[in-house]
């Protein structure tokens, strides 16, 4: 019985939610590996760190500039209709860049390979994550909450898996079987998400005449239900970015993450510096540890209070936590002690920020808001690499370590203005409800 009342076990006792929640972790190991894999490919067969790193970010970007394009797709249209032709276009562009790699065909048409494996790329967690709003939609225990963090922690496992695996296969098997993996994975785990009908989210169509509550030309939902029109009367047409926060929230995803990426490159030039680059894998992982760690602790406790005051105070804490990174630096243990307990600021940041979605954007828009999010992590994380590398050139490890401190600390006054904003706009609302 005890053991009964864990809101993760809970999590699974709705039906279908063990498999959509696995498949997806699947379905995201390509997350992990592709762009360290990548590298590797281009490094091992054509000896180029640039054309490698230029690829890489190439992939990156793309992936970022279409995501919520695909997010609006998935909204209106349904996550099975639009996710099953973008996912086997992806997996053959995969399929063919790492062929391409594998016989040296010319840099160009790698770049253009890498630029379409981006272009076809969508966000799984944002389709996860917008099912458990779905299947939790009666829920008044805070369940969601509970979703949302142990898919933050899920993540973490991605991210702590893929990059060990893409070494491994690239160092042990050959120099592009990193790139076939993530292909057999978005394949199995995709098509099963897919499958999985009874939990998918009712797509928003629009329907000349159904009812006479359509006859004004009402969304319904997949299943003829009548839709609730927005205020503004737009009809679920609107996009995220322009409900309440999304905007400055996305900007703050941007900032903050660049910090990762910074930490990553910096802690690579830190154990070359030493001569123990056999360390930079154990190193990463104890950051992305101490994130799932704090996954399973946010997600067990029940929330109370503004979101916006969670972010700010988890950015507070991380930026605390990259400082003690500066000043531990030089001694290895000391510096991954460090990240353990300030990876346990990481998953619920990225948690809160998907509530904050879940409570201000429309139904009809959640996919393309919670896209929005990982559009501006990876924005972020190709922002960070870059001036790192700059740091590094001119400063050497000290003067990378020194810029996720920066970055996160801008991100803190901007989580403060939408705190404020968000307890302006309730205080109008109260006002407005005491008013009726």
């Amino acid at each position: 019985m005890a053991a009964a009342k864990s809101p993760f076990l809970r999590l699974f006792t709705y039906p279908g939610a063990a498999g959509f929640c696995l498949s997806a972790v699947l379905a995201r190991l390509p997350l992990g590996m592709m762009g360290l894999g990548i590298v590797l490919a281009l490094n091992n067969i054509y000896d180029n760190w640039t054309s490698a790193g230029l690829m890489s970010a190439v992939y990156t970007l793309c992936a970022a500039l279409v995501t919520p394009f695909y997010a609006r797709l998935f909204d209106r249209f349904g996550q099975r209709r639009v996710g099953v032709t973008a996912l086997i276009v992806q997996a053959l562009a995969i399929l063919g860049f790492a062929m391409g790699a594998m016989r040296r065909v010319p840099l160009g048409v790698l770049f253009v390979l890498a630029a379409l494996m981006g272009l076809t790329q969508f966000a799984f967690g944002a389709l996860v994550r917008t099912r458990w709003a779905w299947v939790l939609r009666d829920d008044k225990t805070n369940l969601l909450n509970t979703a949302y963090a142990l898919e933050s922690g899920l993540d973490e496992c991605v991210f702590i898996l893929g990059p060990i695996l893409s070494a491994y296969l690239a160092t042990s098997v050959s120099p592009v079987s990193q790139l076939y993996l993530p292909a057999l994975a978005l394949l199995i785990g995709g098509l099963t998400f897919f499958a999985m009908r009874s939990t998918e989210p009712p797509a928003v169509v629009r329907m000349e005449s159904v009812s006479q509550s359509a006859a004004d030309h009402s969304p319904v939902d997949a299943h003829g239900d009548v839709l609730p029109s927005d205020t503004d009367g737009h009809q679920g047409s609107r996009s995220a970015l322009v409900y309440p926060g999304i905007l400055l929230l996305v900007v703050i995803f941007v900032v903050f993450n660049m910090s990762f990426s910074a930490v990553d490159v910096s802690v690579t030039a830190l154990t070359k510096s030493m001569g123990r680059e056999g360390a930079v894998g154990l190193q990463l992982a104890l950051f992305a540890l101490g994130s799932l760690c704090g996954a399973l602790i946010f997600g067990s406790v029940r929330l109370k209070g503004s979101r916006w005051r969670y972010l700010a105070t988890f950015l507070v804490l991380l930026t605390l936590g990259y400082v003690v990174f500066r000043l531990v630096m030089d001694n290895l243990v000391l510096l991954g002690l460090a990240e353990v307990l300030t990876g346990l600021c990481v998953s619920p940041i990225f948690a809160t920020g998907n509530l904050i979605v879940r409570e201000n954007v429309d139904a009809r828009a959640l996919t393309e808001g919670l896209s929005w999010l990982s559009t501006g992590g990876s924005i972020g994380t190709s922002l960070g690499s870059t001036l790192a590398g700059v740091a590094l050139d001119q400063f050497g490890p000290h003067g990378g370590m020194s810029i996720p401190a920066v970055v996160t600390c801008c991100a803190v006054p901007l989580a403060l203005l939408g705190w404020a904003r968000s307890r302006r706009r309730g205080m109008v609302v109260e006002k407005t409800e005491n008013a009726q």
